[in-house]
């Protein structure tokens, strides 16, 4: 596996892998898991969750995965189990999972689980003649997703829903992801995230992966002992980029193998 790390991906992560307190934290879908047709199908693959194992295994070094999924949900995908060292930020940040602490969330404000409730069965409803459209439940509010619709059905799902959300709750923020759309009560994104697991870890730097538009507020956000990457092609904020989730994932073994070796 290290064989297949060249020698510029080699020199961009070696003051993350030496720094003092090393927080790793993962966007999941795309980033450790294949994109699926069906979002709850989505598994890590082996060869992330051997990475992940090691850097769990690794001195003074933290592991969490981001997600906008919502935390019920990211830990089903993720197999994550009450005694699970991994801590989790779903919803763009706005609920945690901490290991010895269990949910930790941030309060709404009265009426927000009513109109989220309420706007997402107008949604339902708009979109119900549209093949391939599907309305996932989220707990601050829901997403569309489109990947199984031809593209007509799906812009026309987006102009449906955009119109409902500017008219019933424009105050919501909107999020665009590969094949959905995703409108939300709450405003925290990853970039809140990664400053609360941040501060929550006393981490001296960070190591940010993701592969989608949404995880670009997380890389933006880092600072210059810490170290973005972008998994796939697409312009990015990321200082590195690897081809998929195996190449990311032979990166994080390397960054755990020198954080094992030099702490022995």
């Amino acid at each position: 596996m290290t064989a297949a790390i060249p020698a510029d991906a080699r020199s961009a992560i070696a003051g993350v892998a030496a720094s003092a307190r090393l927080l790793v934290a993962l966007d999941f879908d795309g980033t450790l898991a294949p994109l699926e047709d069906e979002p709850m199908d989505a598994r890590m693959l082996p060869v992330a969750r051997e990475a992940l194992d090691a850097l769990v295994a690794a001195p003074d070094t933290v592991v969490a995965l981001v997600s906008g999924r919502s935390l019920s949900d990211l830990r089903i995908i993720a197999e994550h189990l009450d005694d699970s060292p991994l801590l989790l930020a779903g919803s763009h940040g706005a609920e945690f999972w901490v290991p010895g602490e269990g949910v930790v969330s941030h309060d709404d404000e009265p009426g927000d689980d009513e109109l989220r409730d309420s706007l997402r069965s107008h949604a339902e409803a708009a979109t119900a003649d549209l093949a391939g459209v599907w309305i996932e439940p989220k707990r601050f509010g829901f997403g569309v997703h489109t990947r199984k619709s031809t593209p007509a059905d799906a812009n026309e799902a987006n102009r449906l829903v955009d119109a409902l959300v500017a008219a019933e709750a424009p105050h919501w923020r909107r999020r665009t992801g590969h094949n959905i759309v995703e409108y939300a009560f709450r405003h925290e994104g990853k970039d809140s995230a990664i400053a609360e697991l941040r501060a929550r870890t006393d981490a001296s730097a960070v190591l940010f992966a993701g592969d989608d538009v949404t995880d670009e507020d997380a890389l933006e956000s880092l600072g210059p002992d810490d170290l973005g990457v972008h998994v796939g092609s697409r312009p990015t904020a990321a200082s590195l980029c690897v081809p998929d989730i195996a190449a990311l994932a032979a990166v994080l073994s390397v960054i755990a193998g020198e954080r094992a070796a030099t702490r022995e």
